[in-house]
């Protein structure tokens, strides 16, 4: 925790700067808390030079060796067929981009069994390598097995970043290769970029009400979690066929603690997943009702989209939890997105900011929205929805 001199004259000034109430004065004196986390935010505050962060006499670890940036790319069970998940594509896309700023390998990690077919469509998204774990025993998702493979590649070859998507599986599976490695993870990303040689992680912080950037410059790898639909999928390298390279990392003892039994998959739900369609209708609050939803509907209908609904919207029971855009719901990157009596708060923007064409429809002129949306509509959804959809059947 923060360290206090005798200096200290009991003025008070850093109990006050304190963000996090971890300073109060006994005796006169400043004493620190268990909830201090040596932010510093008291030490310049201090008019008598009394605080100060501890200093380290650790000497920093040489992280000249760690080259490379590394895409965890997840395959998943699509009915009786395996198939990469969209989202590793996406985040190859992103990966191609930070491993040119840096000069460095972008390598995609694969695991599971019968995989080599996708070898090919994972080069073109521009990976120059790709390390393969290809063995029966990895055909199923097993936390032990798939996290004491990336361990053992991640010792062996040194990368700088490892990124994962946040799927069920990425969540699981990155902070406990992250524990292991005595590094840092940054989850739920929104943006990643390059400065200084650092990885910086941008994500929503203090309920979203802040965009925080993140680096870890004292160890490696820099590991990061991004949702599906943050980054674009682009195809940068046609035809590239990258280097392969095969290990065979015998599955740990303890990972026969679980066995896969049998699997069930759940029939697809009618209509078009969120995450994945092309036009998005999304009601807020300012929808009201249930009438305000069946406008959206309606829309949503004849455009060929779905529907989605603000945080807002789902506490007042107008759509189900799976429906929400946002920082607690789907991120969604759809080619159309219309919100609707929604005011654009920064735990939804997060969700579907990566849109392409965004239309806003609020009432009040100066709602949020409006600073992220291309075309924006000043008024009553519940007015404005039914001239549209008039002339649309026009």
């Amino acid at each position: 925790m923060i360290q206090i001199s005798e200096k200290c004259v009991g003025c008070g000034k850093c109990t006050t700067a304190c963000p996090f109430g971890a300073l109060s004065l006994v005796n006169r004196k400043a004493v620190a808390s268990a909830a201090c986390t040596m932010c510093g935010a008291c030490v310049s505050q201090c008019p008598v030079g009394a605080l100060s962060l501890p200093t380290s006499s650790a000497v920093k670890k040489d992280l000249s060796s760690y080259k490379g940036v590394w895409v965890f790319v997840e395959v998943g069970q699509n009915g009786q067929t395996q198939q990469v998940r969209s989202v590793g594509y996406e985040l190859l896309s992103k990966g191609r981009e930070l491993a040119n700023q840096v000069g460095e390998e972008l390598c995609a990690v694969i695991i599971g069994s019968n995989i080599a077919a996708f070898y090919g469509e994972i080069s073109q998204y521009g990976a120059d390598k790709i390390y393969a774990v290809d063995a029966p025993a990895y055909a199923y998702y097993n936390t032990a097995a798939y996290a004491n493979a990336l361990i053992t590649l991640i010792k062996k070859y040194n990368p700088s970043v490892v990124l994962f998507p946040s799927t069920y599986v990425g969540r699981d599976l990155s902070p406990r290769i992250a524990a292991e490695l005595f590094v840092g993870l940054t989850a739920d990303c929104t943006g990643l970029a390059i400065k200084e040689g650092h990885l910086i992680q941008t994500r929503p912080a203090f309920g979203g009400n802040i965009m925080a950037d993140i680096k870890c410059p004292d160890y490696r790898p820099q590991m990061a979690t991004v949702r599906p639909n943050v980054f674009k999928k682009v195809v940068s390298a046609p035809g590239k066929m990258a280097q392969v390279v095969k290990e065979t990392i015998p599955v740990p003892a303890q990972a026969a603690k679980v066995r896969i039994v049998s699997t069930h998959m759940d029939p697809p739900v009618s209509g078009q997943k969120l995450d994945e369609a092309e036009v998005v209708i999304a009601g807020g609050r300012g929808m009201k009702n249930k009438a305000g939803f069946d406008l959206l509907e309606n829309l949503a209908r004849v455009l060929g989209g779905t529907v989605g609904a603000s945080r807002a919207a789902i506490d007042l029971g107008l759509k189900k939890k799976e429906d929400q855009v946002g920082q607690s719901g789907v991120t969604v990157s759809a080619k159309l997105y219309v919100a609707c009596g929604i005011s654009g708060a920064v735990q939804h923007v997060v969700g579907m900011e990566h849109s392409d064409v965004i239309i806003g429809i609020n009432k009040d002129a100066n709602a949020p929205i409006f600073n992220v949306c291309k075309y924006g509509l000043v008024g009553d959804a519940s007015q404005i929805l039914p001239k549209i959809l008039e002339q649309l059947k026009k």
